[in-house]
């Protein structure tokens, strides 16, 4: 396991309209110390709840960080994948929710993390609450503190990203409607993400098709012979008797 696995370090919650301008700023050409300085003036006045509002600047450094290492300067291993999801996103932009739920999800493996243990739990209930979430989640990574903490900004962020919804009590969530993913080139985008958020690279076809990181979307049915003609990157081997196995080339 990495440091990229191992660690947690989403800090801040992460809002879908703060990623949506990391990336207009890098699809607008801009070099990495300009972006790094937009993302700042942009959120001087933006907090993780939505509000205006003036925040101290660790706060907002934590958040300006966290943007510019998912999108701006992402891991060497990650360049290819987030090339492609720029290019995907720069011909799709309507898909945007499912490209960069990917590319935080690769970046920052703990944010994948934390949606299986909420997809696991949502498909034995309709509603779960924060302390279910955050008991599975140091079962996996620890009783550590920071555990409880960050895990709480990214259920915030969930919830920011319309695709988990508070409840009438508090600490409890349920499920948003599923966005229906009907490009197969993202769902391989997606399955990618996955393989890259998971220490071993590699996981069973079917196991990535209901995988329930992606509990906030509906992927298209496919095989894995499909998979290997339009991705340059995922390798594809026969896996027993009726599955196929995906894992990244070079791993």
């Amino acid at each position: 396991m990495g440091k990229r696995h191992e660690a947690i370090g989403i800090k801040q919650a992460i809002r879908f309209e703060w990623m949506q301008k990391t990336v207009n700023l890098l699809l607008a050409g801009l070099d990495a110390k300009t972006i790094r300085q937009e993302l700042h003036e942009f959120l001087a006045d933006k907090k993780g709840n939505g509000l205006k509002g003036e925040r101290s600047d660790q706060t907002r450094t934590f958040v300006v960080n966290n943007l510019m290492k998912i999108w701006v300067s992402p891991d060497p291993e990650l360049i290819s994948f987030r090339d492609a999801s720029l290019a995907f996103l720069r011909e799709t932009p309507y898909m945007a929710l499912a490209v960069h739920w990917g590319m935080v999800s690769a970046v920052y493996p703990f944010w994948f993390n934390v949606a299986s243990q909420i997809g696991r739990l949502l498909t034995l209930q309709d509603q779960l609450t924060q302390t279910q979430i955050i008991k599975r989640l140091k079962e996996q990574y620890g009783d550590r503190q920071t555990v409880s903490r960050y895990a709480q900004f990214v259920i915030r962020s969930f919830v920011a990203w319309k695709v988990l919804r508070d409840s009438q009590s508090m600490g409890c969530y349920e499920k948003a409607a599923p966005v229906s993913i009907a490009e197969p080139n993202l769902a391989i985008l997606m399955f990618e993400s996955a393989l890259l958020a998971t220490p071993e690279a590699k996981a069973a076809l079917g196991l990535l098709l209901n995988n329930p990181a992606f509990f906030p979307f509906q992927l298209p049915v496919m095989t894995g012979a499909f998979v290997s003609q339009r991705s340059d990157r995922i390798e594809v081997v026969r896996y027993g008797l009726d599955d196929d196995l995906l894992k990244l080339k070079g791993k």
